[in-house]
């Protein structure tokens, strides 16, 4: 089985040449020229993380910081930082390993294989759900954080949120949410989806100012991201 590699780094032309050369040396490779596209490809369980850390936005630090509790994926750093605090810092929010900027095709090959070796943790990754601003769902935990802060969800809010965020963008009226998530054998009113659909959009409007699941009118709901 071949191992996949993320490569995050916000110049297109170093993810170009690195996925090229990670896939001649049989990786399969994910290529993210941001933070945000970084936290949408977490969900394809990645076997090793390549991520710069002098990126716009949230840079490589922080989105170790963000993702280190839920994935146990080695992260190396691609860095044109040497100083003795910044490892210290990177090494500290999660980070396993720094190769420095400039750096050879060849030893970056050598030190992904050699922590692939290494690498026992990713037989117990926990899976997960993310959307592109920072909401992450561990699946196995059965915990969502957006940027780090968790929030509290109920056993059926969790199950609703689950049901939708895997089929992000499909609409599904109540009766089929209801069938999903208590099963078709279950006795009771598919209105009390409306009632946690709403507690579930207050949850997370108060947590990330934003709005997830869309009310598609006269047929039901879906999540939007």
């Amino acid at each position: 089985m071949r191992h996949k590699i993320l490569i995050v780094d916000d110049e297109v032309m170093m993810t170009d040449l690195l996925a090229a050369h990670l896939q001649d040396c049989g990786y399969d490779t994910l290529v993210a020229n941001d933070s945000g596209r970084a936290m949408e490809l977490l969900q394809r369980q990645p076997d090793l993380l390549l991520l710069d850390i002098n990126m716009p936005g949230m840079n490589g630090l922080d989105l170790c910081r963000n993702i280190r509790e839920h994935t146990a994926s080695p992260i190396l750093f691609l860095t044109a930082r040497i100083t003795e605090p910044d490892k210290i810092s990177g090494l500290q929010c999660g980070g396993d390993d720094y190769i420095t900027k400039p750096f050879s095709l060849k030893e970056l090959s050598a030190r992904v294989a050699a922590h692939l070796r290494r690498d026992e943790r990713s037989r117990n990754r926990a899976p997960v759900l993310t959307s592109a601003d920072g909401l992450l769902v561990n699946l196995s935990e059965r915990r969502v954080f957006y940027r780090d802060a968790e929030i509290i969800f109920s056993k059926t809010e969790f199950d609703l949120l689950e049901y939708l965020m895997k089929h992000t963008g499909q609409v599904f009226d109540r009766e089929r949410i209801y069938e999903a998530v208590w099963g078709y054998e279950a006795e009771g009113d598919s209105s009390v989806i409306k009632e946690h659909i709403r507690k579930i959009r207050g949850k997370l409007r108060d947590a990330a100012g934003h709005d997830y699941i869309e009310t598609v009118w006269g047929v039901g709901y879906r999540w939007k991201g």
